[in-house]
């Protein structure tokens, strides 16, 4: 129907009009099949922002706003004036997005490999007045990408091959498989994405990334293989799972 949550309130029990059953149903039978609700309305609420979403885009999780905690934690500790950070596999661009809104020095590189996905990222951006500090980049997670960063966050697909018969049919039907999965152990991105690390970020730089259940030890063995990343820890969501990575380069790297 259109109305806001003031108008159902007074409303609500008014008879509906012609189009509204026809149109409820066709919604309906679009959630019968198991498409995910944010699909269906066209947006998802992620750190406190509307973000749209349709199936070229994961849809963001609120696990993901630990990952958007942790990165804020590093950047009050890094030196004032202008920082670089990149964020891999933007997806729907939500943490760039929240993350300039919260730094108002931040610059931010956001790649994708996706460009129907850079679409939809920029215009979030752009509804949230800060498409003039994200640059927008259609590449494999920083191949090509000459920048250096004081920080790089990703969510990347993380979801082992093996686990797409488990997962929720919203998920497995209809998010798209790029963002979803990472390989036979879910590490394949997380392994080029730490490689990348070690050369694009600045000395005493930061890499955030999300994980799943059970990863934590795959992360920490990538980790060790990319020298000289160093792995700090680990950051648990509010199901006590590890869920994001933190690693660092010293501040006196050696290229």
């Amino acid at each position: 129907m259109g109305w806001d949550a003031a108008r159902l309130l007074a409303h609500g029990l008014d008879a509906p009009s012609g189009e509204f059953v026809d149109r409820y149903q066709a919604l309906l039978r679009r959630r019968a099949a198991r498409e995910p609700l944010a699909y269906i309305v066209g947006h998802r609420e992620f750190w406190g922002l509307t973000i749209e979403v349709n199936r070229d885009v994961l849809v963001p999780r609120p696990e993901t706003e630990v990952l958007v905690e942790a990165a804020l934690e590093r950047l009050r500790g890094l030196r004032r004036g202008p920082v670089t950070v990149a964020d891999v596999c933007t997806g729907s661009g939500c943490i760039a997005i929240a993350l300039a809104l919260e730094h108002p020095d931040l610059q931010v590189v956001a790649t994708d490999i996706s460009e129907p996905a850079l679409t939809v990222a920029a215009r979030n951006a752009a509804k949230y007045g800060v498409a003039d500090r994200i640059r927008f980049v259609r590449t494999d997670i920083l191949s090509g990408v000459a920048d250096k960063f004081d920080l790089i966050v990703s969510n990347p697909p993380y979801i082992p091959l093996g686990d797409r018969p488990q997962l929720a049919a919203d998920v497995r039907e209809w998010e798209p498989a790029l963002a979803l999965f990472g390989g036979d152990d879910g590490l394949d991105v997380a392994r080029t994405l730490a490689s990348h690390a070690t050369v694009r970020l600045n000395a005493g730089g930061w890499l955030l990334f999300e994980c799943g259940a059970g990863q934590e030890r795959g992360i920490r063995e990538l980790i060790a293989n990319a020298a000289p990343l160093t792995m700090l820890g680990m950051r648990h969501d509010l199901q006590n799972i590890p869920r994001v990575a933190i690693a660092r380069l010293p501040d006196a790297a050696v290229r």
